[in-house]
């Protein structure tokens, strides 16, 4: 009786532990789905709410993702950010092609004849052109025009034909229009915003409508957002019937909610909680490439960091592996480039190694000597410097600290202070930190697109308010090889002008690039098919599965 009794609550057991599995058939493919997951529902836990559901009005990543859902661009990319992939096109303009014209002023989109907007209206030419309108409408609050600006005319000679007209060579363009830039756009429907003056406060920003592969469902404020598939989706009917995505401030408690199976994805999640996620079972983290960088600015008009010799001297103090390992868990790479190793434009080798006697040597050799206090003089002038971040970013707060460490190590007195996100990233005309010159040191980010163009970086042109060369470093040599890279469609030609872009950068260190910073995503291993690109996680969503 005994034996029976222990086979019986054996097979019990067993019977349960099968449960938590089940074999599910998506399109053609039989899958392993645990219990715990619903099936096609995925839950995503994002930080903030959206600032508006409007492409043309987007401010951030959150605000991108979400577009992406609901609306479509004319190009995207490929996960490994090499192959371009035609989405509302329906090939990739080239000069091969035709589709860049041989003197480089006109590209041609061949658009599908099968694409229709939500609501069943048909998808046209004249919806490209309408989006093109509504950037460079000075009535619409959009983030930015770059690009955009360079277009001088549109055609739509049919409904499935859109020719650009630029007012010079522009060889980002192809990356840039409508495709994976640094802010991605995607096309709006003429049909139902074209009357109206602006798009700022209209309708469709709390209820899209787009061509996309999900449509808009539901908004309850503060809680949640719903969409569901769109069954006529023209890339093919899309796996999950729905996409649940819940607003949750505090990324501890989606940890939590990660951990007891009660959502799926945690959208950017944090470096912080990297060491934590490890440890939680059934759980994917993804650190997803993309082309950004960490880097220390230096305010060249400043009069200490006018000189070029202190500019390296401070970029030989800082550990830079050290601050991966220490502040970013792991998650990032030290940098020795602007662009990292997977972008084409990527160089190498031009970084300085941490060496802070190389850097006392080099002070000392620039007339610099220690006083009383230990903190390096010149004359009247003592090597002292505010360091400058953002209140809002953990980790860079973790880094200034870090930094001013180093420095002080090889005589610079760094004193740190912080600034909300809303002073230092804001515009010349609202006073910003950056763009306002107000800082000698500033740790902050860059977030480009698939395209290396850093022309309003590095350019003399670019200086705020007409780009975002904070350091304010300008160079004869480095404006002629920008123009190179901008005017030449070839990428071996690109390459050699980035490459010497990046060998005046390391010469000159107007910004040391401290490390290329990876995209933490933690999933369920129930969720299927995601596989972000450099810019958009949501670039396959139709593909995804749960």
């Amino acid at each position: 009786m005994r034996i029976r009794a222990l086979l019986a609550v054996l097979f019990l057991l067993s019977a349960c532990t099968r449960a938590t599995e089940q074999s599910v058939t998506v399109g053609s493919t039989t899958v392993q789905r645990h219990s715990w997951s619903i099936p096609g529902v995925l839950r995503v836990a994002v930080q903030s709410p959206p600032t508006n559901l409007q492409p043309l009005l987007s401010g951030n990543t959150t605000d991108v993702m979400f577009d992406r859902l609901v609306y479509d661009p004319l190009i995207t990319v490929s996960a490994n950010g090499k192959t371009p992939i035609p989405i509302l096109a329906t090939q990739v303009p080239t000069l091969e092609n035709g589709g860049i014209s041989k003197d480089g002023l006109t590209i041609t989109y061949k658009l599908r004849h099968n694409v229709k907007w939500h609501d069943g209206a048909p998808f046209t030419s004249q919806d490209v052109k309408f989006t093109w309108q509504g950037i460079m409408n000075p009535a619409n609050n959009v983030g930015t025009r770059s690009g955009y600006n360079l277009v001088r005319s549109i055609d739509t000679p049919d409904d499935y034909t859109a020719v650009f007209h630029l007012k010079q060579k522009f060889s980002p363009a192809v990356n840039t229009f409508f495709a994976e830039s640094d802010s991605p756009i995607f096309i709006i429907p003429k049909h139902l915003l074209g009357a109206l003056p602006n798009v700022n406060n209209a309708p469709q920003n709390v209820s899209p409508v787009g061509t996309g592969p999900f449509k808009f469902s539901k908004y309850i404020r503060g809680d949640r957002l719903e969409f569901v598939r769109n069954d006529d989706y023209f890339m093919g009917t899309p796996k999950l019937k729905e996409i649940v995505v819940k607003i949750i401030p505090d990324e501890n408690t989606s940890m939590n909610l990660l951990r007891s199976h009660e959502i799926d994805w945690i959208f950017e999640a944090s470096p912080q909680l990297y060491g934590q996620l490890k440890t939680i079972p059934d759980i994917k983290n993804l650190l997803v490439q993309q082309n950004q960088y960490l880097g220390l600015l230096m305010y060249t008009r400043n009069p200490i960091l006018s000189d070029a010799t202190v500019r390296r001297a401070i970029a030989y103090a800082i550990d830079k592996q050290a601050l991966v390992n220490k502040v970013t868990f792991g998650t990032a790479l030290a940098a020795d480039d602007e662009h990292p190793p997977f972008m084409w434009a990527y160089v190498g080798g031009k970084t300085y190694p941490y060496d802070p006697a190389k850097a006392k040597a080099l002070l000392a050799a620039d007339g610099w000597t220690p006083g009383a206090d230990g903190i390096l003089r010149k004359g009247t002038k003592r090597l002292s410097l505010v360091l400058s971040t953002n209140t809002s970013n953990v980790t860079r707060r973790t880094a200034v600290v870090q930094i001013q460490s180093y420095l002080k190590a090889i005589g610079v007195d760094a004193t740190v202070k912080s600034y909300l996100g809303v002073e230092m990233f804001a515009p010349l005309g609202m006073g910003g930190i950056l763009a306002s010159g107000k800082f000698d040191l500033n740790v902050s980010g860059w977030i480009a697109g698939i395209d290396p163009d850093d022309s309003t970086l590095l350019m003399c042109r670019s200086i705020p308010p007409d780009g975002s060369n904070n350091p304010r470093f300008c160079s004869p040599q480095m404006d002629a090889a920008e123009q190179i890279a901008l005017t030449h469609y070839d990428i071996p030609t690109r390459k050699k002008a980035y490459a010497q872009i990046q060998q005046i950068v390391y010469e000159q260190m107007p910004i040391d690039y401290l490390w290329w910073p990876r995209q933490l995503q933690p999933i369920s291993v129930d969720f299927k098919g995601f596989d972000p690109n450099p810019v958009n996680e949501a670039w396959n969503c139709w593909e995804w599965s749960i």
